[in-house]
């Protein structure tokens, strides 16, 4: 072997072993992991920042909710593909640094990569021979990852959609009582109307509280879950979520009645989802709690007039203000990074421009009802 041949092979070998790594801590190992290849996953969100912003000027609501919901399938196989074209590479490296002996000799690097792919499909012709020992080895690894890559593939796709079709369950079941696009408030409001639906409450903080411990371990195991939008008109899980948290933080913090206890629960388990989604996607903490004094009055009287009993409006606020601080910043950058369509729950604080009558502009902050 030449220098030029072992050199090929060090990095042929380096490749592999890099994109083995990065396989095992995305796939294999379900749990996150912060020392993923870079590579793929800046790749990644770069893409989805060009399918966001693509999807952004398409005016049709529904053609844009379809283009932004390919993302995340075909986002599936573009990792996959990365990862075949990875171990491609790097198999062909080592076989053309080994080229003096397979019979009859790879003419280079095209001969090796050719050589390289009809291996980890399998679709080899016969029409390259590996004699040395070194060889050989090689062309049992490659072909045994192609194995071993289509058979990761089947298995993570139904794990994927079983933990898709999971979540959406109580997404779908949340209209009867948030309305759609949902709404915290609406919650609270519909329980109150129908004394039957008290028990109801309760349940779906219940409810939401698993549903948040297993959205906490998949999606962080899985963050490609993330990008899987809903496929039912003004639902979004990030919206639900965030509807049922607003009704938590309300329950808690404002209300003197029996389902404090659950709500606070609920309320526990869902800063913890937030947090580590935050931590994922390197969003920092906020004290705001994006919701403005007279609307939470609003909400306050709107309660009352439903029949609830209420703590004294002073305090309520201050411990609403607290609570709803530690989620609506992040859930709020979640939405904006997702382009998920603005719920009642939450909503884009930012200042937009509007005419003043005179030709010019002026700022004026949005509101949007708890």
């Amino acid at each position: 072997m030449t220098p030029l041949g072992w050199v090929e092979v060090v990095a042929g070998v380096a490749i592999v072993l890099a994109t083995f790594y990065d396989l095992f801590h995305s796939v294999v190992l379900p749990r996150p992991s912060i020392n993923r290849f870079v590579l793929v996953r800046f790749l990644f969100r770069g893409l989805w920042g060009l399918w966001r912003w693509i999807g952004g000027r398409i005016r049709t609501p529904a053609t844009r909710e379809s283009w932004l919901a390919v993302f995340g399938p075909a986002g599936v196989i573009l990792i996959f593909v990365l990862w075949a074209v990875a171990f491609l590479l790097g198999y062909a490296l080592v076989l053309d640094g080994f080229r003096s002996q397979i019979r009859p000799p790879l003419a280079g690097i095209g001969d090796s990569l050719y050589f390289s792919a009809t291996t980890i499909v399998p679709l080899s012709y016969g029409d390259f021979v590996p004699e040395g020992w070194a060889p050989r080895l090689t062309i049992i690894f490659e072909s045994a990852t192609g194995v071993g890559i289509a058979a990761l593939v089947i298995t993570l796709l139904f794990s994927l959609y079983q933990s898709f079709q999971e979540r959406e369950e109580l997404v779908v079941t949340l209209d009867a009582l948030a309305g759609a696009p949902p709404s915290g408030l609406q919650i609270l409001e519909r329980a109150a109307a129908d004394r039957g639906l008290r028990p109801e409450l309760v349940k779906t903080f219940d409810d939401w509280r698993k549903w948040s411990a297993a959205v906490l371990e998949s999606h962080l195991a899985y963050p490609i879950l993330v990008y899987f939008r809903s496929s039912h008109d003004n639902e979004a899980w990030l919206n639900s979520f965030g509807a049922v948290m607003d009704a938590a933080t309300l329950t808690y913090t404002t209300l003197d009645e029996d389902e404090v206890g659950s709500a606070k629960l609920m309320l526990t388990v869902g800063d913890h989802l937030v947090e580590d989604l935050a931590w994922y996607l390197r969003y920092a903490r906020s004290t705001d709690p994006h919701v403005d004094r007279e609307e939470f009055d609003e909400a306050y009287a709107r309660l009352k007039a439903a029949g609830f009993k209420c703590r004294p409006v002073e305090q309520a606020w201050s411990d609403f203000s607290r609570f709803r601080a530690k989620y609506a910043a992040q859930l709020s950058q979640m939405a904006h990074f997702l382009a998920i369509p603005e719920a009642e729950w939450i909503g884009d604080r930012s200042y937009v421009p509007h005419a003043d009558g005179r030709g010019g502009h002026v700022q004026r902050r949005k509101k949007t009802p708890v």
